[in-house]
This record gives structure tokens, C-alpha cells and sequence, in this order.
């Protein structure tokens, strides 16, 4: 299967949501490389990313079930090498 290095831009602005957001992440474990989030109280909000190595609908899925939950936004980027059948 194709596999594609991507990073999801995650901006979490409702704290009510941070347990079911690392609940999908968990599940998605097998795919994430590494993971940094900052909290930025000034602004009651924190920025994480994902660095995922993983087939494009794992990834694309993700992404969805991030950006659906409430007071969470999530984008991603694919690298345009990085092309794995590994």
C-alpha cells in the first residue's frame, strides 16, 4: 500500500475536546512518527502537529475525525517526495 509522509496542523480552541482528540490520535499510533504540542494560554488555545507516516486515506481520515470534533481545526500537508510502498 502507498504510503505518504504528511504533518496535520491541529488548533484546539475548546479544552473540552482534548481527551476525544487524543483518543483518535492513539488509535492512529501506529502511523504518527512524532508529535509537539504548545499550549499558548494567552490566547486559551493550543497548536499541536502530527508528523504521520501512513497510507493517504489513514491520513486523510484522520484529519477528518480531528476537524469534525468541537473547537478543533485540522489541516494537512504532504510532502511531494516521500512515496513508500514500504
Amino acid at each position: 500500500m502507498d504510503r505518504r509522509i504528511a504533518i496535520i496542523a491541529i488548533i484546539v480552541e475548546d479544552r473540552n475536546s482534548v481527551a476525544r482528540l487524543n483518543d483518535i490520535l492513539h488509535r492512529h499510533g501506529e502511523y504518527i512518527i512524532g508529535r509537539m504540542g504548545l499550549p499558548y494560554e494567552k490566547r486559551r488555545l493550543s497548536l499541536i502537529s502530527v508528523a504521520l507516516d501512513a497510507p493517504a486515506d489513514v491520513v486523510n481520515s484522520l484529519s477528518g475525525q480531528l476537524g469534525m470534533l468541537p473547537g478543533v481545526t485540522a489541516k494537512t500537508l504532504y510532502a511531494k517526495m516521500g512515496r513508500s510502498d514500504a
